[in-house]
C-alpha cells in the first residue's frame, strides 16, 4: 500500500492525500465497476487533517481506495464517486449525501455523529454508525474527567498561578479546596464512558447517581457502589460534581441551560468532556461569574474550536481544555482501528454494529 500526494487539475493550489491499494490497476476506476470499493475519509483539521487521515487510510486493505480529505467539499470526484465515508469529525451534510450517488455507509470515528445529517441519510436509506461500543475512548474520557474534577477540587490551577508568581496563595485558597471523598456524583449519560467514569468514582469513595433513558439495572447499580438512577432536575440539585456522557442530539442540545443550572447547589462543579452544545456555554459563564455555582472544568466547545468571544475562557474558576479527552495515541488507534473494523465487516458481508440511524 502506498500514499502519494497530487495536484487537483483544478486547484493546483490543493494537495490531498490519496491512498491507492494496488495503484497500478486502480487508477481511473469509477464507483460500481469493479470489486475494489471508493472510501473518501474525512478528517478535519483540528483533530489531525491529511496526516491522521494518511495513517487512517493505510490500515485498510487492497480492496479499499482511500482519498483522505479534511473536508468534504474538497473533492468533488471523490465525494461523487465515494461508496464508503469514514469521517472524523468532518460534517456530512444532505448536500454531500445527495452528491455521493453510490454511497453505501457513513462511518463515523466518534462517539458523536451530530455533524452527519441523518435525517438526510435516512431518506436514502444509508447507515450511519459510530463507535458507540467499542470503548475505545472510554478510558481517557474518563481519566479527563477525573484530571478536571481534581484540579477544581484541588484549585491546582490558581495554586500553580500564584506559586509561579512568587504568591504563597496557602491561606487565600484553603477554605475553597476539597475532597472527591464522600461527595456526590451525578453522571448524565451512564454508557460505556458514563460506567468507566462510575467505576473510578467508587474507587475515589464517592456517591453515584445517574439519569439516562433506562435504568442500569440492579448488578450493575451494586456494582458502583450502589448507584441510584434520578430524574434529570433532581439529579442536578443532589449532585456535588455534574458530568455529562450524553450524545448531542436535538432533544440533548442545550441540556443544561439557565434554568437548569439553577438548580445546582451553589458550591457545585460542573464537567463537560462531551460536547460543547449540551450546555448553554453563555448560561454557564453567567452562573460563574455571579457566584452560583462552584466552578466548571470544560474539555468541549461550541464551536471548536472556540471563538475569542466566548465567554468561558475569561470566566472564574474554570479549568478549560481543548478536546483532549478521547485523543491520546493509544485512543486514536483504538478509535481508527474500530472505525476500520466495522468497514471490513461491511466489506465482507457481516452485520454492521453501532447504527445511529
Amino acid at each position: 500500500m502506498t500514499a502519494e500526494k497530487h495536484t487537483d487539475r483544478n486547484a493546483e493550489s490543493r494537495t490531498e492525500t490519496r491512498t491507492e491499494t494496488n495503484a497500478g490497476t486502480r487508477t481511473g476506476t469509477n464507483a460500481g465497476t469493479s470489486d475494489v470499493k471508493n472510501i473518501l475519509a474525512i478528517v478535519s483539521p483540528h483533530v489531525g487533517g491529511r496526516t491522521a487521515g494518511a495513517a487512517l487510510a493505510g490500515v485498510f486493505p487492497e480492496q479499499a481506495h482511500v482519498t483522505v480529505v479534511e473536508t468534504a467539499d474538497e473533492d468533488p470526484a471523490a465525494l461523487r464517486d465515494a461508496q464508503i465515508i469514514i469521517t472524523g469529525l468532518g460534517p456530512v451534510t444532505a448536500e454531500h449525501l445527495a452528491t455521493a450517488r453510490h454511497l453505501e455507509l457513513v462511518q463515523c470515528a466518534s462517539h458523536g455523529f451530530e455533524y452527519v445529517d441523518l435525517d438526510a441519510a435516512r431518506g436514502r436509506g444509508i447507515p450511519v454508525c459510530n463507535i458507540g461500543s467499542s470503548g475505545a475512548e472510554k478510558q481517557n474520557v474518563a481519566e479527563q474527567t477525573f484530571a478536571l474534577m481534581l484540579a477544581l477540587a484541588k484549585q491546582l490551577v490558581p495554586a500553580h498561578t500564584a506559586l509561579v508568581e512568587a504568591d504563597w496563595a496557602l491561606p487565600r485558597l484553603q477554605q475553597s479546596i476539597t475532597e472527591l471523598s464522600g461527595k456526590t456524583l451525578g453522571i448524565i449519560g451512564l454508557g460505556h464512558i458514563g460506567a468507566e467514569v462510575a467505576r473510578r468514582a467508587v474507587a475515589f469513595d464517592m456517591n453515584i447517581v445517574y439519569t439516562g433513558p433506562k435504568s442500569a439495572g440492579p448488578e450493575t447499580e451494586a456494582r458502583l457502589g450502589g448507584a441510584r438512577r434520578l430524574d434529570l432536575d433532581e439529579l442536578l440539585r443532589t449532585s456535588d460534581y455534574i458530568t455529562l456522557h450524553a450524545p448531542l442530539t436535538e432533544q440533548t442540545r442545550n441540556l443544561l441551560d439557565a434554568e437548569r443550572l439553577a438548580l445546582l447547589k451553589p458550591t457545585a462543579f460542573v464537567i463537560n468532556t462531551a460536547r460543547g452544545a449540551l450546555i448553554d456555554q453563555d448560561a454557564l459563564a453567567d452562573a460563574l461569574a455571579s457566584g452560583t455555582l462552584a466552578g466548571a472544568g470544560i474539555d468541549v466547545f461550541d464551536p471548536e474550536p472556540p471563538t475569542a468571544a466566548l465567554r468561558l475562557l475569561k470566566a472564574p474558576n474554570v479549568v478549560l481544555s481543548p478536546h483532549v479527552a478521547g485523543v491520546t495515541r493509544e485512543t486514536l488507534v483504538r478509535i481508527a482501528l474500530a472505525a476500520v473494523q466495522n468497514v471490513l465487516d461491511h466489506l465482507a458481508g457481516k452485520p454492521l454494529r453501532d447504527i445511529v440511524s
